[in-house]
């Protein structure tokens, strides 16, 4: 849907009246595009004393094609800023992260990028070297509301230990613009047991000779996944159900892919999928349970049938059809489950108890599964959307849609491929190490934040 008030802001006349009333004037942002470099601009990075991660920087960034430098020249715009604070040991050493970013930032250009590299807190050795990573978390969310009005952002990742070498893919991610709607973002590497990732040939291609399910997959979201999972060289196999079967077959036929029309809520339906992939493909590598419905009412006037039907499709068969698909060993090692939570079931939602308990539920199920499969090297994660411009959009009354929009740091809704970009980061060969996270997409909304 179109953003009209974001056009109004950047026309003459609409920009005088914005900066003189002081309304939210949303930016443009950038965003990837099939072709381009990651990073479109030199990233300059810095470390504080003793830290762990810093020496590898260079390797890492420069082995994507990334220009890095480690002296600030004046003048000079920087499309991103990273600074390793694992050294970092007691408060007092947050004044290293302080000193780098306070000159740097001056000096970031629109669409820019902050990047804080950490250890996580729970393996420190110490009590103050614990507390003064935890900072980290404040440091991260404050920056990014400072920065989102020229689009740009600011994210955390936590490296465990053994993980210094796993950062490719995320640093890739966060520093390019296909992370465009993702900031004030918390990610943890190496909560779990850390499996080397699968070599990749062609890095315009990462996801080659990988099979991919996406349920929901006709439209919106859905669709976009699977396009952007297609993008980087998956077989796709969509699902959706019956009724949406001819949209379904038309987004398949354009990529090339299968199709499995299936109520997932059936009782049938997790041997009914696990045998379609069998045949298709003799397994599956990447599964994303996009699948979901709202019956939003409050809680006083909510009907037992859609409260039962709106958590089965987000986690009940989520579950099911995941453990069906391990007990028949079709999710391959080094596989991918990838679950679709939503704010809502981070921060709660006014008339939305029932989505909100499955958006939580899927959390749960991340939390649980990410442990239990860890030994196959395969992980679990989830995104959790904020405000996405969908066709869901238009059936929002105004104040409802403007507020959705305007209360975050980058003042605008995301995109549909901002979802499906997070996806495609979650399934990279390279991600290995990133397991049990729950990621928020949502341009650092400020509801529930």
């Amino acid at each position: 849907m179109t953003d009209r008030y974001q056009s109004l802001a950047h026309n003459p006349i609409g920009k005088f009246i914005v900066t003189n009333l002081g309304l939210p004037n949303p930016p443009v942002l950038e965003r990837w595009t099939e072709g381009s470099p990651l990073v479109k601009g030199t990233v300059l990075i810095g470390a504080a004393p003793h830290s762990t991660v810093g020496p590898r920087l260079n390797a890492t960034l420069k082995s994507s094609g990334i220009e890095v430098v480690g002296v600030r020249a004046d003048g000079k715009k920087y499309k991103a800023l990273v600074f390793d604070a694992t050294g970092i040991s007691d408060t007092a050493g947050l004044a290293d992260m302080q000193q780098f970013f306070t000159p740097a930032l001056r000096s970031l250009a629109s669409s820019g990028r902050l990047v804080v590299i950490g250890a996580l807190p729970e393996q420190a050795s110490t009590e103050t070297a614990a507390i003064a990573q935890r900072a980290l978390e404040g440091f991260v969310r404050s920056a990014g509301k400072e920065i989102g009005g020229n689009g740009s952002t600011a994210n955390l990742v936590y490296v465990g230990e053994g993980s210094e070498d796993a950062l490719g893919s995320t640093l890739g991610f966060l520093l390019s613009p296909k992370s465009a709607f993702v900031s004030g973002q918390v990610i943890r590497l190496g909560l779990t047991e850390l499996v080397s990732p699968d070599p990749v040939a062609d890095p315009a291609k990462p996801l080659a000779g990988k099979v991919a399910l996406v349920t929901g997959a006709s439209r919106g979201l859905g669709a976009a996944m699977a396009r952007t999972l297609h993008r980087d060289g998956a077989a796709i196999v969509g699902l959706d159900v019956p009724a949406l079967k001819d949209e379904l077959d038309a987004v398949m036929a354009e990529l090339g892919g299968t199709s499995i029309a299936e109520d997932i809520t059936a009782a049938e339906a997790p041997q009914v999928i696990a045998q379609a992939l069998k045949d298709a493909h003799g397994g599956v590598d990447i599964v994303v349970h996009n699948a979901g419905i709202t019956r939003d009412k409050r809680l006083k006037n909510m009907k037992t049938e859609n409260w039962n039907l709106v958590i089965d499709i987000s986690v009940g068969a989520p579950q099911r059809i995941t453990a069906e698909l391990l007990q028949q060993k079709l999710l391959r090692k080094g596989g991918r489950v990838i679950g679709i939570s939503s704010i809502a079931g981070i921060a709660g939602n006014n008339g939305q108890t029932s989505y909100g308990t499955a958006k939580a539920g899927v959390i749960g199920f991340v939390g649980d599964l990410s442990k239990r499969v860890a030994k196959d090297g395969i992980t679990v994660n989830a995104i959790a959307p904020g405000f996405i411009e969908t066709d869901m959009v238009k059936t929002m009354p105004l104040g409802i849609r403007e507020a959705g929009r305007r209360l975050s740091s980058l003042s605008q809704g995301g995109q549909p491929i901002d979802v499906a970009e997070a996806i495609a980061w979650y399934a990279h060969p390279g991600s290995s190490a990133i397991s049990g996270n729950v990621v928020r997409v949502c341009g650092q909304a400020l509801i529930g934040a």
